[in-house]
């Protein structure tokens, strides 16, 4: 047995949290379903000044649901969703749940040869979408997804309160866009559908293995592949962080910028509505100070954040105004959250409130997270949920135990990991391996667990560096440098060294914080060199540093090293 096995991690569960739980053979539907009718008058979520009731929300769903079964869009149908957090996603994703299809969230800021890609991988029949989207992209590719056989179409304002809408529209705030016919597809509009289709209740079965997400991966190699997550996997994850939290039925109010086209985002809007809890919907993450006027108004208890977006607010001096008594935890995930920043960030909220965790969409996502109540450990992304097993193995073979405390491939094994990837049998078989009787999968996350079974990551192998070699692992260097005063934001890139074949050069990319902003060039260079020296080891010292105004990110929120290397 490894010492791997042995679960040192149990150790530090909260009280209540047990190593192992009974997860019964169930569907995210029996969960839905649940939440949908615990507290029908309670609000299911704020958007911009208009408010939905779960009881709303149950029968717009049911409406969608009809109109998908009455236009022959049967059983495992894939629906996409290409959306922000509008409530048109939240109907349109239970609606088409609960019509027994398949749902593949869509960033609807994907360019045309992106979106045919996953329209016709995912063999999306049914597509919601903005009619921005619809004008700037879908009329673009309508002859190259022939499978594609339903368009619904909405707006960003059809939702909001009057004054809002009819504002919004003459100051030209809100995205839109023309909607016309397209060859060989129906076009509807999502707002007719909700009064033109029964409210009666549709089909609500699905089995455990049926394949409820499509989820896209980032693509940071390559195409993005298409992550299939059952029923019992959704419920699975869905059972774990239940008991991981103890949040109890229709008591809490969550907040989030992950958008909802992304797994975090959509499992923590899928998790909110079978605890019966309300949602803040957040369709511009980016609008810093929307987000503190939806704290001041609705006092939210649980957020949830990629870590750029929590320094975002930290710069809205608004933000540090707000009261966050309220505010049970503040999660962190999908990207390193620096030890700096989150002593900072705590500063404002409370101490103890940050709670950083770990997975990635083939996990469904949630693989680990730090213990509400009992030692969080700044700067680990906590201890492997109940039923879940992690090991450290070696980069290179994936076959060799690494000891407690060296880095490693992170591989898991659970009830949450993905069935495989979509029509990529080749690539599910490397993913995903059997190792002493049991399949786990390889993440591609470079790791290391300490004693106490506490798991920090290092970096993507991918984004490992070989500096003559010495293995250089990108976040090391960042945490290092977000230690600087003059550091907002950087990124560690790999530039291949022209004086040794096979080996690379540390390149950081730095955005400057505000008070740095108008010093020399220059001295700033060297002052940075300088520090870099003084507080790393000498092949991990950038040998090139380069300023960017602003630091490119993804939909997501994370820092784009992908656009930052081209």
């Amino acid at each position: 047995m490894t010492p791997y096995d042995q679960r040192p991690w149990v150790k530090a569960y909260d009280p209540k949290v047990p190593s192992d739980i009974d997860i019964p053979p169930k569907t995210y539907i029996d969960a839905l379903l649940e939440g949908l009718t615990f507290s029908p008058d309670r609000a299911a979520m704020h958007f911009m000044g208009t408010t939905l009731s779960y009881r709303q929300l149950d029968e717009m769903s049911r409406r969608f649901a009809n109109f998908l079964t009455n236009n022959g869009v049967t059983s495992g149908a894939v629906v996409g969703l290409s959306l922000p957090n509008i409530p048109q996603f939240l109907i349109a994703l239970c609606g088409a749940l609960r019509a027994g299809c398949t749902v593949s969230g869509v960033s609807p800021l994907l360019m045309p040869k992106e979106l045919s890609h996953q329209i016709n991988d995912s063999g999306c029949r049914v597509l919601v979408t903005l009619d921005a989207v619809f004008e700037r992209v879908l009329t673009k590719i309508e002859d190259q997804v022939p499978g594609l056989a339903l368009v619904v179409t909405t707006s960003v304002g059809d939702y909001l309160p009057t004054v809002k809408r009819v504002l919004g529209k003459l100051l030209k705030k809100l995205p839109t866009g023309k909607v016309a016919p397209l060859a060989g597809k129906e076009i509807s509009s999502f707002t007719q559908l909700m009064t033109h289709y029964s409210p009666e209740k549709p089909v609500d079965e699905a089995a455990p293995d049926d394949i409820c997400l499509i989820q896209y991966t980032g693509g940071t190699t390559g195409l993005p592949k298409g992550v299939e997550l059952t029923q019992q996997n959704i419920f699975s994850n869905l059972t774990q962080v239940k008991n991981w939290t103890s949040f109890q039925m229709g008591e809490d109010v969550l907040c989030s910028g992950f958008p909802f086209f992304h797994l975090a985002g959509l499992m923590f809007g899928m998790t909110a509505m079978t605890m019966a809890s309300t949602q803040c919907l957040i369709p511009d993450p980016r609008n810093t100070r929307h987000i503190c006027s939806e704290i001041r108004a609705h006092s939210p208890s649980i957020y949830a954040n990629v870590p750029t977006l929590y320094q975002m607010l930290m710069d809205d001096p608004g933000f540090k105004k707000l009261d966050f008594t309220p505010a049970k935890i503040f999660v962190s995930g999908a990207a390193p959250f620096a030890v700096e920043s989150i002593n900072s960030f705590e500063t404002v909220v409370g101490r103890g409130k940050v709670v950083e965790v770990y997975g990635m969409t083939e996990t469904s996502p949630i693989i680990t997270g730090n213990p509400l109540e009992g030692n969080k450990k700044i700067g680990s992304v906590g201890v492997p949920v109940s039923n879940t097993y992690v090991r450290i193995v070696d980069v290179e073979t994936g076959r060799e135990i690494m000891p407690v405390g060296d880095p490693g491939e992170l591989i898991v094994h659970g009830p949450q990991v993905m069935k495989g990837y979509h029509n990529k049998p080749e690539e599910t078989v490397h993913a995903m391996r059997e190792h002493d009787g049991r399949v786990w999968l390889h993440t591609g996350d470079v790791a290391r667990m300490d004693e106490d079974g506490y798991f920090y990551i290092m970096d993507r192998s991918k984004d490992m560096l070989n500096v003559g070699g010495f293995k250089v692992f990108s976040r090391e260097v960042e945490e290092s440098l977000y230690r600087y005063e003059a550091v907002e934001f950087c990124a560690v890139i790999g530039e291949p060294d022209p004086k040794r074949p096979g080996s690379e050069i540390v390149k950081v990319v730095i955005q400057l914080a505000q008070g740095a902003r108008g010093r020399d060039v220059d001295d700033l260079k060297k002052d940075i060199t300088a520090y870099c020296r003084e507080n790393m080891s000498p092949y991990k010292v950038p040998k090139k540093i380069e300023f960017i105004d602003q630091m490119p990110l993804t939909a997501v929120g994370k820092v784009d090293k992908k656009a930052l290397r081209s």
